[in-house]
């Protein structure tokens, strides 16, 4: 099956004092959600089934990420979540916290679309 990219969003989140990456990356997924909506679903009557959605998360840390409860919290679609080095730790020596910044990339793919549109 053929499919494109309908839609791909960025976010940003972070844990300030419990060095949570599994927090962190939550977050940044909410934050990426958040900035999306795909009313083409309703529009051609469309099942949100037939949606993959793939997320790739990036923090210092990825071995501390469960990909799964990510996955699980996902309200749309087919999803998988993929874990990489990436985000931001910075620490700060004056209390001996280190912020976690994780940022994450949530992609949508529908089945191709081709041809199934007129132009008016």
């Amino acid at each position: 099956m053929i499919e494109q990219r309908v839609i791909i969003e960025m976010g940003m989140g972070n844990d300030l004092h419990g060095m949570d990456y599994q927090k962190a990356a939550q977050r940044a997924i909410e934050d990426a959600i958040r900035h999306s909506t795909l009313p083409i679903f309703e529009s051609i009557d469309l099942p949100h089934t037939d949606m993959r959605v793939q997320v790739t998360v990036a923090v210092q840390e990825p071995s501390k990420i469960d990909a799964e409860a990510l996955t699980a919290g996902l309200p749309r679609g087919r999803a998988t979540v993929t874990a990489t080095k990436g985000g931001l730790n910075i620490h700060n020596p004056e209390t001996g916290d280190t912020a976690v910044v994780a940022t994450a990339a949530v992609e949508a793919f529908l089945p191709s679309q081709s041809g199934k549109w007129a132009q008016i």
